[in-house]
Order: C-alpha cells, then structure tokens, then sequence
C-alpha cells in the first residue's frame, strides 16, 4: 500500500490548533497515540511530536511550537477512553517526564501481540503483515528537534498511529478467541501505574563504563576526571555523551595519560577536530586525575544464595510455561517480578498479592504453583 493514498496529517502547532485538537480528542472512544524523541541527539532528551489518531484523521503535534499542553491532561487521564500505543512504556514515561501526564485506559498493541504469541511483534512487521504496508526506515535516528518537518518526516511519524485503532480491534477479536483479554488487561493496568525510574544510586557513573572495573585504581582515578569532562562538554553542546567522545577513545586516554596535544594525536578514536576542541580540557582534565586519589573499584553486591536458588527455581518454571503457550518468557512474568518473589518469599495468596507486577490474573493463574515452588527447602522443622 502506497503511503500516498492516505489524507495529509494535521499539524497542531498553535494554541488555536491545540483547543480544535481537544475537542476532536474528547469526541472519540479511543484515540491512537505515539511519541517522538531526541535521545540519540541531545544530552537530555525530550518529547519533540506526539502523534494522535482518532476514527476520522490523523493528528501530530508540535510541543516545542506549544508552551503549555495542560489541555491533553484529561485526555490521557480519562479511564472512559482508551488510549491505543504500540510498545508504550517508553512514550509513557516521556510523557510523564515532560509534562507530568497521568495515563489511563490504555491498550498496548504490542503487549496483545506478544500475548498472542505472534512471532514479529515490532510495529513495522505488523504493519506490512496486516496492512500491506511498509515504513521508511530512514527516519528511525532522526533528530525530530529539527525544524521545519519534512512532509516524509511527517508520514513516517503519522504511520505509527494510523493502523492502531484497526490493529486493536483485530487483537480484541484474536484475545477474545483465546481467552487473554484479562491477561492483557492486567499488563495494561501496570503500564498505567508506571513511574519514572528513580535517579541513580550506587557506585559513581564511571564505573559504567566497560572496561572501567579492569583499570588500576590509578588508572582510575584518571577515568574519573575524563568521563567528568566529556559529561561537561555533553551538557554545554547538548549532545549525548557517546556523541563527543566515545567510551573506548576515553578508556584510551586513560591508559597513555598523555601530557601534550601530540600525545593525544596518537589516540584511537580521536580526530583532529576533537584535539582542536578538547585537547586544553581533557590534558587539565589528565593532570587532575593523575595527581587524585586512587581509587578501586567497589564490590558489587551480591544476592544470598537462597535467594538465588529461588530465582533460578522460578526462572526455570517460567521457561517452560512460556514455551509450553509459545510466546516469550517475561508475558508469563516480569523478570522483576521473579527477584521480588525470591526476595520476599511470599507463602500464601495474601502475601503473593503484594508483589509487584503479580496481579490477580496472574495469581488466579500462577498462584499456586509461584507458591509451592517457593515453599521448596523453606519448609517448617518439626521437633
């Protein structure tokens, strides 16, 4: 099917537009939504569209046009109207990031897919499977910041809402045939209860970087004050960090700790352009680490090896019944879920209920067999 065939969308970039767009919203059962970014282009990425479909058209909004898009919040925090993504705990948490929306009502036609079991569960794959339809890959690492749009910029984004209404009604029937609606309404019902991940804790982020746990805690010391500098460069250009200097090219630096501009010549995955502009920087930044304290890498922590055994009790388990219905391993149960249950050790249904990411379908289901697999070498000594 050729793209051409369909209406042009509408582009909502005025507070004119954004009141139509409401109202048009607030009309419809459902609405079809996605969410475009810049995280391969900008230190701290935001939302740069966000792409509606209802029934009658195809809508993409401009936020970076818009100071204030508190109009949408009832929208998305309507439990009266659906609200269809594909793969959508990524734009839900950009969405509560960015503008602190609360999303009710939702229906993943990626979660159906993989419920279902079906093979490909991308959204290209679907959409050329269902509909005839192939996307233009060519646009999946744009910076969508950049403005004007392009018109293929905006038919390759409106292309990731127009089939999902259709999609959904195709999943229902195929969920309904299979008895998964309650199954997949249960992971609906946790996307909505998604939060933002809290900020990260633990051991400094340096030590993220691969190959950082193998340096001499001199050597580390210098990784410290380099991986520093190129988080300041990142910040002030706006750049992601991998896009100034790679993780290899500092793991480089640190190890020949070069004291000129010709030493640093010698680096691998230095250009000349990145010399020119980092040599003053990264040598101070050298110097500092050379003269720090060492430092040694922290021990990470380790789990208790009951735990582990449990872990591996129910990893297992869950293999099987996922191969056992054919779809992939987490639709049984989040792998967060199986550390929470060998942690805690819940032993009866009241306990099981207070586990994250365990819900009642997944008790009534699940229950029994999560519980008895636990009770094993956890049970009571009788005098």
């Amino acid at each position: 099917m050729a793209n051409t065939s369909l209406s042009p969308p509408r582009l909502i970039a005025d507070e004119e537009g954004l009141a139509a767009l409401v109202a048009e919203l607030a009309s419809a059962p459902a609405v079809a939504v996605d969410t475009e970014s810049n995280s391969l282009h900008a230190y701290r990425e935001r939302v740069c569209l966000i792409q509606f479909t209802t029934p009658r058209a195809d809508f993409i909004l401009d936020p970076l046009a818009l100071h204030d898009l508190r109009p949408l919040a009832p929208i998305f925090a309507s439990p009266l109207q659906q609200k269809v993504f594909h793969a959508a705990e990524y734009d839900l948490l950009c969405l509560k990031r960015d503008y602190q929306f609360e999303v009710r009502n939702i229906f993943d036609t990626m979660i159906a897919a993989r419920t279902l079991g079906w093979a490909h569960v991308g959204l290209a794959a679907i959409l050329e499977r269902e509909f005839e339809v192939t996307t233009n890959k060519k646009y999946q690492r744009a910076d969508w910041k950049r403005r004007p749009l392009s018109h293929e910029q905006l038919d390759y984004a409106r292309l990731d809402t127009h089939f999902l209404l259709a999609l959904r009604d195709r999943q229902l029937d195929a969920l309904t045939a299979i008895g998964g609606l309650d199954e997949a309404g249960e992971e609906f019902e946790r996307l909505a209860q998604l939060a933002p991940p809290p900020a990260p804790s633990g051991p400094p982020a340096f030590w993220r970087v691969n190959g950082a746990r193998d340096l001499a805690p001199a050597q580390a010391a210098i990784l410290q004050a380099v991986f520093a500098f190129r988080e300041q460069q990142a910040e002030r250009l706006d750049r992601p960090p991998f896009k100034v200097m790679g993780d290899a090219t500092l793991l480089a630096i640190v190890r020949r700790a070069p004291q000129d501009q010709a030493a640093l010549a010698g680096v691998p995955g230095m250009t000349p352009d990145q010399i020119r502009r980092y040599s003053p920087g990264l040598l101070a930044a050298v110097q500092h680490g050379l003269h720090a304290e060492p430092l040694r890498a922290p021990v990470p922590d380790s789990e208790p090896d009951a735990v582990r055994d449990r872990y591996d009790r129910l990893h297992k388990w869950r293999k099987e019944k996922a191969r056992a219905r054919g779809v992939e391993s987490d639709v049984i149960l989040p792998r967060t879920a199986l550390w929470d249950l060998a942690r805690r050790v819940p032993r009866t249904d009241r306990e099981l209920a207070h586990v994250a990411d365990v819900g009642p379908w997944r008790r009534g289901m699940y229950g029994a067999e999560i519980l008895a697999l636990l009770a094993v070498g956890n049970e009571p000594v009788n005098d």
